[in-house]
């Protein structure tokens, strides 16, 4: 029998779970009265899950308020006020994409090699044709040969289309193409898959913003998504990632990937509360339907479960 998504969603999140939440039940168990102490521990438990000195530090800050004011009856309450406060954090991310009803809506997808683009790019034309939606891929990552063959076996996958070049031609000419492709066969859905080569940092995000460039040249308001794809299993630098694409070229949505192989799945948190870009998708396994629009109350209560 087939697992829902929120089973699956839990499964995922099993080992921040089995760290994070094991470590505050420890916590609080037994503890009838509010003391330093308790904060203390707490402080060490969100820090070592990845939440983030930010989040952190708000959240002792509020919770040592309500108990001077007597509103924080048991240590136990600790648990729901903790996971309200994820809720609240969370709401603000919490836009998955939607696309128009009409006309071609282009998403150039980027990211450093390594944190599951490709797949993340191919995951996401399947879940969009099975909507219905005609998607053409673009194979703009013409640095390396196995990046074009891998996004062509997920096109054949997910019954995409696709646009490609051979190896080592110019990005922004294969997105040219891409999208003169796009409106000459009615296509509604256009993903572009671009270089990921952090290592020469000024060529990459000169590239990218050529690439820009093009696409609002060639297609009013495009690209209509700029989604950046983190690894959540890098912690820190997944958000320092974040901050450097952000500067540099703009980045309105997010996708995490491989959350089902870290213990510190709360950097979710910490991205949204630190960098609040809306999270598009995250990705808890292997197959294509473990890509799935995001949701803050269903994440959090998953990791509660």
């Amino acid at each position: 029998m087939a697992l829902s998504f929120y089973e699956n969603l839990k499964k995922g999140l099993e080992k921040t779970r089995s760290g994070f939440v094991k470590n505050l039940d420890e916590m609080i168990f037994g503890e009838k009265i509010i003391s330093q102490d308790i904060f203390e521990d707490l402080e060490e438990i969100l820090i070592t899950a990845d939440l983030g000195p930010r989040f952190t530090d708000d959240l002792i800050e509020e919770l040592k308020n309500q108990a001077k004011r007597q509103e924080l009856l048991d240590a136990a309450t600790l648990k729901e006020i903790l996971k309200n406060k994820m809720k609240d954090i969370l709401a603000v991310s919490d836009r998955p994409l939607q696309p128009p009803d009409e006309g071609v809506f282009t998403v150039m997808v980027v990211g450093v090699n390594g944190t599951g683009k490709t797949t993340t790019i191919g995951k996401m034309a399947a879940h969009f044709v099975s909507q219905d939606r005609s998607v053409l891929l673009v194979a703009a990552d013409t640095f390396r040969a196995a990046a074009i063959e891998q996004l062509e076996i997920w096109a054949q996958r997910s019954g995409a289309s696709l646009v490609k070049q051979t190896m080592g031609s110019d990005p922004a000419a294969v997105v040219y193409d891409g999208l003169q492709a796009a409106v000459a066969r009615h296509m509604n859905t256009v993903i572009i898959d671009t270089a990921g080569r952090l290592h020469t940092k000024v060529n990459l995000m000169n590239e990218l913003k050529k690439i820009k460039r093009i696409m609002a040249r060639e297609m009013d308001g495009a690209p209509h998504e700029t989604l950046l794809v983190l690894d959540a299993t890098t912690g820190q630098n997944a958000v320092s990632q974040a901050d450097l694409f952000q500067k540099e070229i703009g980045i309105t949505g997010l996708a995490l990937t491989k959350l089902d192989g870290t213990a510190k799945g709360g950097i979710v948190i910490r991205i949204a509360a630190e960098l609040q870009i809306p999270i598009r998708y995250i990705g808890i396994g292997e197959k294509i339907e473990d890509l799935r629009p995001f949701s803050g109350s269903d994440f959090v209560d998953a990791l509660f479960a």
